[in-house]
């Protein structure tokens, strides 16, 4: 899947942020925007791609944002 498909989230030295813009400086990590590859992200995924132990502060911010996203994939009909 191409990276401009998926959402970006950087390591700063104030905290975890989401980078829609893809251009933040730091560490990053991808991740699909569907609930279900952010719940599995946060169980320890994510904090292990960025390297770090996610604040609970860090952890409330991205599951609000998860909140937000589609729960299950939305395909479009493929035309016959």
């Amino acid at each position: 899947m191409p990276k401009r498909a998926l959402i970006r989230l950087v390591r700063t030295p104030e905290a975890v942020q989401i980078d829609l813009t893809g251009k933040i400086a730091g560490r990053g990590a991808y991740l699909h925007d569907r609930r279900s590859c952010w719940e599995n992200g946060l169980k320890g995924a994510l904090a292990h791609a960025l390297k770090i132990e996610l604040t609970p502060e860090d952890r409330e911010r991205l599951e609000a944002f998860m909140e937000t996203l589609p729960a299950e994939s939305e395909e479009t009909p493929v035309s016959e």
